[in-house]
């Protein structure tokens, strides 16, 4: 998760996130953003979700355990 997390704090635009982030608190959030994650979470671990997803996941810890889960559903 590690890498995921340097990935999304790059998109971010910031040195690092913490669990309790919440994406749209970020001054460099918009919906390319999004796509980039949604792009990262398809190529780390092969898991495909919306940008729906991710506002309702609403923090990096609680898109973390999303993806995580449809990571052991497959």
């Amino acid at each position: 998760m590690e890498k995921y997390l340097d990935n999304i704090a790059e998109m971010l635009e910031v040195d690092s996130v913490s669990l309790d982030d919440e994406f749209q608190k970020f001054d460099s959030w918009d919906s390319l953003t999004a796509l980039s994650i949604i792009s990262v979470t398809k190529t780390i671990y092969g898991v495909i979700i919306t940008t729906e997803d991710i506002l309702k996941s609403k923090t990096v810890g609680n898109l973390i355990s999303f993806v995580t889960a449809k990571v052991s559903e497959k």
